[in-house]
């Protein structure tokens, strides 16, 4: 297969390895159809807005998918949006998450779902994730997601009176990715009275006796709505067939939505294929004062970041400052030093920014690049991509025709956006701020004649009133000051 760095006049690249949740070992990364990489993302459920736990997710499939691009695959990626189905519980328990939501703000449930979209959609936007093939929506495939259990349900379903259920005893080796009837296993499944095994699960969920849903269809088992775990299997097959790479998703998919795709797709396949060849998950977001649920009101949203002065970027860049599989904690420090790093890297590489790229040949800069290669091809290091990138940015003497080429490569993997990003656009003002531009340059108008008056006391006052402000005043730097994000 032809490398996308062969115009680098890079050696020979390292195999790329990934972690697969279903052998919990890293395996190098085959593909299906010879030159081609197709991958699947579990999407979110467009009840409410994403906290950014759920935005970390996508960083990493976004990340996954540069990477294979990187490596000269072409990319085949779906991300599905959930806006039927999904029910407040995993295990078949409590109501559907769009349905409670609708109720709640007495709006329809469509527009319900179109509104969280479009905000995910806007969040999409703001981190620098690559839009995907395809945005697959739910209820688009509900005539498919019929079919698909029509075929499956004589030999591995039942009826109860709330609906057709799976037997997982009539599949091989059920809840393996998640380790069930292990030690190792993390998921807990409490029993529902009518179901034959407590991890039986939903196919179809009738509505309930004089009861009017606003999305329901009719089926072979009563009107009703598929069930959450049957979207992901049918989407997928219908997008890019079986078997095909990659399924990514949280971890908490881990434990149940992902085992029963894959117990959904041997059923179909009348195999023990799991649908995709390698299930990748990201760890999660940990944020210590509970402001990560979605239940607790005023959550940690994007917007909120924004709202406080920090860029999305720099979160993208917190994010990627972690291994996806490990915890990464959530702070409002953490998140000041990320942002202060990708200033540093701006600032870095705003000299090449008007300099022509050039053939890397240059042994330092070809070595970073192997180097940076190594690190992405094992398993996504992206903590150590991003120590290259930022030699790469401080190397001197060296062709700016070549370092240039180089960091544009490394950015294509890391998505930062060095070269169209400026450090104004990163001079994000806070919401709470209660001063003006207008009054920050009138001030520093009046610090830089006291300071030529050597009046350092008027300098200093001066100073100080608009760091009670939020603002930095940055002496010698061309931008002269910033807004100090809030803590």
């Amino acid at each position: 297969m032809a490398s996308a760095m062969t115009d680098l006049h890079r050696p020979a690249e390292t195999p790329l390895h990934l972690f697969n949740s279903l052998t919990r070992s890293l395996e190098i990364f085959t593909p299906v159809h010879a030159g081609e990489a197709r991958v699947y993302s579990c999407g979110p459920t467009v009840y409410n807005y994403p906290h950014i736990g759920n935005m970390r997710a996508y960083v990493f499939a976004d990340t996954l998918g540069r990477t294979l691009r990187h490596k000269g695959y072409k990319l085949t990626h779906v991300i599905n949006i959930t806006d039927v189905g999904h029910l407040t519980d995993d295990a078949d328990a409590g109501e559907d998450k769009l349905e409670k939501a609708a109720a709640e703000k007495a709006q329809s449930i469509w527009d319900i779902a179109r509104h969280y979209t479009n905000a995910y959609w806007a969040d999409i936007d703001a981190l620098g994730i690559t839009q995907p093939a395809h945005w697959s929506i739910a209820t688009d495939y509900v005539p498919q997601m019929i079919e698909f259990a029509k075929q499956i349900a004589d030999k591995h379903c039942y009826e109860l009176p709330s609906g057709l259920y799976f037997d997982t005893s009539t599949v091989s080796d059920y809840g393996r990715l998640a380790r069930h009837g292990t030690d190792e296993g993390e998921s807990r499944i409490d029993p529902v009275d009518g179901k034959r095994h407590p991890a039986d699960f939903a196919i179809w969920r009738k509505t309930p006796a004089g009861e009017t849903r606003q999305m329901e269809w009719d089926s072979p088992w009563g009107k009703g709505a598929p069930g959450w775990h049957l979207e992901c299997s049918v989407m997928s097959e219908a997008l890019l067939g079986f078997p095909f790479d990659i399924h990514t998703g949280g971890i908490d998919h881990r434990e149940i939505h992902h085992p029963n795709e894959i117990a959904q797709n041997q059923a179909h396949s009348c195999s023990p294929d799991s649908g995709a060849r390698m299930w990748m998950h990201n760890n999660f977001l940990v944020e210590r004062s509970g402001k990560m649920s979605k239940s607790s009101g005023e959550f940690l949203r994007l917007q909120l970041l924004i709202d406080k002065g920090y860029h999305p970027l720099a979160y993208r860049l917190m994010c990627l400052q972690a291994h996806y599989r490990s915890e990464l904690e959530y702070s409002w420090d953490n998140l000041a030093a990320a942002l202060t790093r990708l200033k540093r890297l701006v600032m870095a590489v705003m000299p090449l920014r008007d300099v022509t790229s050039a053939t890397v040949e240059h042994p330092r800069l070809l070595d970073l690049l192997t180097k940076f290669d190594a690190a992405v091809s094992d398993d996504l290091n992206t903590a150590i991509a991003l120590t290259l990138i930022e030699e790469a940015a401080a190397m001197k003497k060296v062709d700016t025709g070549e370092k240039r080429a180089l960091i544009e490569a490394m950015d294509k993997v890391l998505g930062l956006q060095l070269f169209s990003i400026t450090r104004e656009e990163l001079r994000l003002r806070p919401k709470a701020a209660r001063i003006s531009e207008a009054d920050i340059t009138s001030i520093l108008d009046q610090r830089k004649a006291a300071r030529a008056n050597k009046d350092f006391a008027a300098s200093d006052a001066l100073r100080d009133q608009l760091i009670a402000a939020g603002v930095d005043v940055m002496d010698g730097d061309p931008l002269a000051w910033d807004w100090r994000p809030i803590l």
